[in-house]
């Protein structure tokens, strides 16, 4: 979808087609409907007169989907009133402003429209952004009807103009493009989830990050199994050894700020399907397996979004990427094995695989001196247990780094809950065998495995985010949500400042 934002003028429609106008309305805990008089003056008098005229009369209270059109012959111009009930506060208002003005245009087939925007707050052009871009994703599968895909592509061109009664300011044309870019990030991170994992492969993805390193211009490194193997990164090739997909280890580098500038690094789970090992999962609900790259599809989101955004910050991207799968020559439970950074594991369980992978790319991180790095990854049901599915939990070894991400995640409504990361956890991945096993039980999984990661992340700041509650939504609304492309993307942009 695209976005642009411009001062209120109001040229004539065509013969063929009325120029579309949305005028978002809320509704008061009474029931009566209420425009922001701001709003309101942006518009032509004759088309405030009706509106005023239409309120009082024809029993408008602003419900959620409720629509009052009105035809202005003058500019041939459609106005549309329309209701997104009551909501506790703007920004929620906002986005779901957008989220029902796509939905309008996709029931009426309109490729082009108007919202008028007036508030104070310019931190809801964004919201009012991703609202609309959010509404307006459709899955397009590279396997299915053509025409389909054909319509598909026709929608992500609609676009919606945010029309402002003065000339729009530098800072709401820096939020509208951030906010464009971070829809652009979210609607990659969902397709990629969405992809069977039959398609997307750890091969795909390492063919997504090149493509995106041409297009954007920044370098990316795919490297096979041969050159991880020359990097000792022994954890992660457990979890690869009995899938016959090749494991890929994607590195990524954005260089928007000075040469010298230490970099910000994120790390990205990317297993592109999940059986659990040979400590196989239940096969009821293991399609869902498909979404264990979340993390890492989060990663190339968020590298879209640095792409179209151009922020002034160094970032490095790393997805160690790979299937869990049972067979002959599979990871045992019992197995030992050595990590790049020396220590040795015991796996007890390998459906613990991700902090397998991703404490390989965590020790692969300290060669870039970062000034911090964050995971991201689909790493625990235990996780789902403590919080459900509304905060991503984080944890952190740094109070600042922790603070940041809650601060962008509260900004762009991605929000997330601070986890313990005590050192009296640590005592649950004692092994007799090993430096420490792979888990430590039932109480707090989430937590032990934070601990068992943060073993690995001495050497810098460092932050965790275990996105499994949020990156997915499973029945009738089954699908990847493109969290936390938006916490991460503020991340950035907060620290590009």
């Amino acid at each position: 979808m695209l976005f642009q934002l411009k001062s209120a003028t109001f040229t004539k429609g065509t013969k063929k087609q009325l120029a579309t106008l949305f005028i978002t309305s809320s509704q008061t805990t009474t029931g009566t409907a209420f425009i922001d008089g701001n709003t309101l003056k942006t518009l032509p008098e004759s088309i405030q007169a009706h509106i005023k005229l239409a309120l009082k009369t024809e029993r408008f209270t602003a419900a959620a989907g409720q629509q009052l059109s009105h035809i202005d012959d003058t500019h041939n111009l459609q106005t549309i009133v329309l209701g997104v009930g009551v909501i506790k506060d703007k920004a929620s208002t906002a986005k779901a402003a957008g989220t029902l003005i796509t939905k309008y245009c996709q029931q009426y087939n309109i490729s082009e429209a108007s919202v008028a925007f007036d508030d104070t707050d310019d931190t809801l052009l964004g919201q009012l952004i991703q609202g609309a871009a959010d509404a307006n994703y459709e899955f397009d599968a590279p396997y299915g009807n053509k025409e389909k895909a054909k319509k598909i592509a026709k929608n992500q061109q609609r676009s919606l103009t945010i029309l402002t009664a003065k000339a729009p300011s530098a800072a709401q044309k820096k939020i509208v493009s951030q906010a464009a870019g971070i829809a652009q990030g979210v609607a990659l991170t969902k397709h990629l989830g969405n992809l069977p994992p039959n398609f997307a492969t750890p091969t795909y993805l390492g063919k997504v990050a090149q493509e995106l390193g041409k297009q954007y211009k920044f370098k990316v490194q795919v490297l096979e199994r041969k050159q991880i193997a020359a990097l000792k990164m022994n954890s992660f090739l457990s979890v690869a050894k009995g899938s016959s997909e090749p494991p890929r280890f994607i590195i990524m580098e954005y260089k928007g700020g000075k040469p010298k500038d230490a970099p910000t690094v994120l790390v990205g789970k990317g297993i592109t399907f999940d059986t659990g090992g040979i400590s196989l999962k239940p096969g009821a609900g293991m399609d869902e397996m498909k979404y264990d790259m979340c993390g890492a599809a989060s990663l190339l989101g968020t590298f879209k979004t640095l792409g179209e955004t151009q922020p002034k910050i160094n970032v490095i991207g790393l997805i160690a990427t790979c299937e869990n799968m049972p067979a002959g020559n599979a990871s045992k439970p019992g197995d030992v094995v050595t990590t790049m950074a020396g220590l040795t594991v015991e796996i007890l369980n390998t459906d613990a695989e991700g902090r397998l992978v991703l404490c390989d790319a965590l020790t692969y991180a300290e060669r870039y001196k970062p000034a911090a790095v964050v995971n991201m990854a689909t790493l625990t049901g235990a996780c789902i247990v403590a919080l459900g599915h509304h905060h991503s939990a984080l944890f952190a070894n740094n109070d600042e780094l922790a603070t940041e991400l809650q601060t962008a995640g509260t900004a762009q409504r991605d929000t997330t809950w601070r986890m313990p990361l005590d050192d009296a956890y640590q005592e649950q991945l004692k092994s007799n065998f090993a430096d420490m096993a792979n888990i430590g039980g039932m109480p707090a999984g989430s937590v032990t495995a934070a601990c068992f990661l943060s073993r690995f992340t001495k050497a810098y700041p460092w932050a965790h985010l275990d996105i499994a509650g949020v990156a997915w939504k499973s029945g009738a609304a089954k699908g990847a949500t493109g969290r936390p492309v938006a916490l991460l993307s503020q991340f950035i942009f907060n620290r590009a400042k």
